[in-house]
Order: C-alpha cells, then structure tokens, then sequence
C-alpha cells in the first residue's frame, strides 16, 4: 500500500533526489534516477558562484537548474496531496479497495501541501528572478563593451 501523505512529503523533502519516485515504482524508475543530476548541477553552481563570485556565467546559468528542481518536487507534492482518495488508489493500489486508508487526506497530508506551496513558489520565483537579473545584467556589460 502506497501512503498518500508519504508520497506527499517525499515529493517535498526528498524529491530532488527522486525518493518519492522510488517509494511509488521502485528503484527501477529511471526518472527518480535522473532527478539527482539536476540537483547536482545546481549545487556545483552555487559552489562555483561561491569561488568565482557571482560574474561566472557558469554559475549563473548551473544554479537555476536546482530551484527548477526543488520546485517541480514542490509540485508534484501539491499534486499528490491535493489527488482524490479514489484517483489515489485506483493509480498508486490497484489492488485495494477504491477507499482505502493509504489514500485518505489528513492534516499530515495537507501540511505537506502547504509548505510544499509556500516553499516551491518561493524557490520559483526566487530561481526565475536570479536567472533574469543575471541575464540582463549580463546583456548591459555586453552592451556597455560594444559601446567603448
């Protein structure tokens, strides 16, 4: 039987590193094994922004790729803990009955929601405000070289 809210609260915690995959379609699931690099590659760049400073173009254009993560796992978190008992166990427990427990919605399952939406929105929008800055300032030294 596959919890709903433990789906929910991998999803959010440990969704960057594809546990909520593995807990729902096992450890063959090549998504949830994909999910990692991303997540790697966001973190060599702060470590890189960190060195560097923040004029490293590579930095700039790695670091995203982490709060894209952690915001897609934020989502799928909202979508598992907002999903009907019976869509719950028709997709996740074929083989129990359409109401069962595994599925039901409790306060565990909506606390999952709710941060999961408090903190995927923040790195959202903190990750497509990063990549924009960079982007334009990057554009306006461009500018500023072409014109001397």
């Amino acid at each position: 039987m596959k919890n709903k809210t433990v789906a929910a609260w991998l999803a959010f915690l440990g969704g960057p590193l594809g546990l909520h995959r593995f807990y729902l379609k096992g450890p063959g699931d090549t998504i949830g094994w994909l999910l990692p690099i991303p997540t790697a590659l966001g973190f060599y760049g702060i470590e890189r922004a960190r060195e560097f400073g923040m004029d490293d173009g590579a930095s700039w254009i790695l670091i995203p790729f982490l709060g894209f993560t952690v915001a897609a796992c934020a989502l799928t978190a909202i979508v598992y803990g907002l999903m009907t008992p019976e869509k719950w166990n028709t997709r996740f427990n074929p083989h129990a009955p359409i109401d069962a427990a595994a599925g039901a919605t409790g306060w565990l399952t909506i606390g999952a929601v709710a941060l999961a939406l408090m903190i995927g929105a923040t790195v959202l929008m903190a990750s497509i405000a990063f990549s924009f800055q960079r982007y334009f300032e990057h554009q306006v030294e461009l500018g500023r070289q072409i014109s001397q």
